[in-house]
């Protein structure tokens, strides 16, 4: 038997809340009776399934990563634990590095099986955070038991996690595709100008470049000497951490990616990239081995890890004496509420004022995983750090972004953690203002005001904006970067001055950062926890909430009643036209979240998707 991938049980469970979905929307439609009865049913249905116990961890187990599973820094927003055994679509990084040290002084886990490839999309699978499970695994293997991975088609990504692994296993008929990192934007001036579409820019710092994409064809020369940097620095991290476990020099490997770019298995071997060239069938012959099994007909045995953590880990806990909380801030910074995969300014700011003002809670753990957004709503969401800071510690942990509106709540941190491939600073400004007065006109649509002030038309979309109303804007910005300079002097103790020379929204390496000033220490979340429990003198004693706190199925369903998401085009298939798609509604989801009242943002250079 092979190795249970738990893609099917999601694939089903998919299915089955798409169809209970539908069926919620027509009921609505039907009416409330009847929509009460489906809430009922529902009920009884998860009544079934918390009910339901979950699988034993048997003896001589090994514990199966499929790392093709989202990784997120926060938990779900819908709790379905109980519900799916543990099993889902998406892994949470503290849950699976919790889980990897329990298994590693866990009798019953004899070793840890790595498969899949990993599919970083949005905040999921961030460098940052792979540096942090791939450290758990470093623990566990540390232990005294065995780490395999099996690869076929490896990317970079997939060989970072995977090398640290004692026994790196490639199929005959496979690859390891590892010939450095790029990032490829992409520009949309040309389309704009094609269809009608006006951009105006107002802007502060030579490498604040996030509007570049609806003003240029192509990078600006200060544009493409950041992303050098930055990736000479994310590339250089990898191939150290690589060739530590490998036992390499980075020259050395190096060597082998200049000369083969995709590298074959007879390279890879040869090189000392992997351990072994063998089937799929022979690594599970080693792994029945491993657990005892003998028959022919049976599997080695095994259980996927969130199924593990489900069983053998105790669940987050809520209030309580002696809580650090970890307070997770993933997803672009807006104003209001904020969906779920956004970071809604209002919200935060409540979710940290109920925890300052908790005496159950004794420091607060912000994690920040960010590209920014929303110049307001990131104020609005540092004051209330601000406030917290004068009564309890507040540390940060930085996941893999960090940067602008992401370091603009970071800043006042009582002490900064960042992974050397987190990617933060961004200290910048921008505003972006458009308008489809051409595109209108083309069709034969035209406007007229009528208006009381100078500048009560202002915000229209309808025409570019007048030289006195961007200088009205510029005027806003300038004074916006003055104010996020005189923060970042003023939170990290540092010179404007010197604050000033290294901002102009440029982007660094946590590794860059560290010796600038703008962040304290290299070292991930677990790190940053314990620190905050010594700094509230807690002892070894303390526990650990996490927020915002997920809601069950019932909650959430409760929640989106009348609330219909709109059609995704994001496809389950990874082939070219669905790459087209998540990519297209990646630069769509950030226009959508551009709304600061003001139009001012506080926002990474560009979206910096790494290949």
């Amino acid at each position: 038997m092979e190795p249970v991938i738990p893609g099917n049980f999601v694939t089903e469970m998919k299915n089955f809340i798409t169809s209970m979905l539908g069926a919620l929307v027509a009921l609505v439609i039907f009416g409330t009776g009847a929509l009460l009865l489906f809430i009922g049913f529902v009920g009884a249905i998860i009544a079934l399934g918390q009910q339901k116990k979950a699988p034993e961890v048997a003896s001589d187990t090994v514990l199966v990563l499929d790392l093709s599973l989202a990784i997120t820094d926060a938990p779900p927003p819908v709790d379905l634990s109980d519900f799916t055994n543990g099993r889902s679509d998406t892994l949470q990084l503290r849950l699976l590095t919790r889980a990897l040290r329990h298994a590693a002084h866990d009798a019953r886990v004899r070793g840890v099986l790595l498969l899949g490839n990993i599919s970083a999309s949005g905040m999921s699978s961030g460098l940052a955070s792979l540096r942090e499970l791939r450290s758990a695994l470093a623990d566990f293997k540390a232990s005294g038991k065995p780490v395999y991975a099996f690869l076929e088609f490896a990317d970079k990504r997939d060989y970072y996690v995977s090398s640290v692994a004692t026994d790196v296993c490639l199929d005959p008929y496979g690859e390891i595709l590892l010939p450095g990192l790029a990032s490829e934007p992409i520009f949309f001036a040309g389309a704009f100008q094609k269809y009608g579409i006006g951009v105006q820019v107002t802007r502060v710092g030579k490498y604040k470049s996030f509007v570049e994409p609806y003003t240029r064809t192509d990078m600006s020369p200060e544009n493409r000497e950041q992303l050098q940097k930055l990736l000479d620095d994310l590339w250089g991290t990898l191939l150290a951490d690589i060739g530590k476990s490998r036992g390499m020099t980075v020259e050395s490997i190096q060597a082998v990616v200049d000369a083969e770019g995709l590298i074959k298995p007879s390279t890879a071997l040869k090189a000392g990239l992997v351990d072994h060239v063998l089937y799929r069938d022979e690594l599970i012959a080693k792994l029945k081995k491993l657990t005892g099994v003998t028959s022919p007909t049976q599997g080695f045995r095994q259980i996927d890890i969130g199924t593990y953590a489900k069983n053998s880990l105790r669940p987050p806990v809520g209030a309580g004496s002696g809580q650090v909380a970890v307070l997770y801030a993933e997803g672009d910074i807006v104003g209001g509420e904020g969906d779920g995969r956004e970071i809604g300014g209002t919200r935060f700011a409540r979710e940290i004022r109920e925890l300052r003002e908790d005496p159950n809670v004794k420091a607060i753990v912000l994690r920040v995983n960010s590209p920014g957004g929303s110049a307001t709503a990131s104020e609005t969401i540092q004051r209330e750090l601000r406030l917290a800071h004068q009564v309890k510690p507040v540390i940060v942990s930085m996941g893999t972004y960090a940067a602008s509106g992401g370091y603009w709540i970071s800043t006042f941190g009582d002490r900064i953690f960042a992974e050397p491939t987190t990617i933060t600073g961004s200290i910048g400004v921008f505003g972006i203002q458009f308008d489809v007065q051409k595109l209108a006109n083309d069709h034969g649509i035209t406007f007229d005001t009528v208006k009381t002030g100078k500048f009560a038309d202002s915000i229209t979309i309808s025409r570019p904006k007048t030289p006195e109303e961007l200088a009205v804007i510029q005027r806003m910005v300038d004074w916006l970067y003055s104010q996020f300079i005189a923060k970042v002097a003023e939170g990290r103790k540092l010179k404007p001055a010197f604050v000033e020379e290294i901002a102009q929204g440029r982007v660094w390496s946590g590794t860059e950062a560290k010796k600038l000033g703008l962040v304290d220490e290299i070292g991930g979340l677990d790190v940053a926890i314990k620190y905050a429990a010594q700094q509230a003198k807690l002892g070894e004693a303390y526990r650990v909430g996490e927020y915002p706190r997920a809601k069950n199925l019932s909650e959430a369903l409760a929640e989106m009643l009348g609330k219909v998401a709109p059609t995704s085009l994001r496809m389950q298939s990874r082939g070219l036209v669905s790459q087209i798609a998540e990519r297209l509604e990646a630069e769509l989801a950030q226009l959508r979240a551009f709304n600061d009242p003001r139009g001012m943002y506080a926002r990474m250079p560009m979206d910096l998707s790494i290949q």
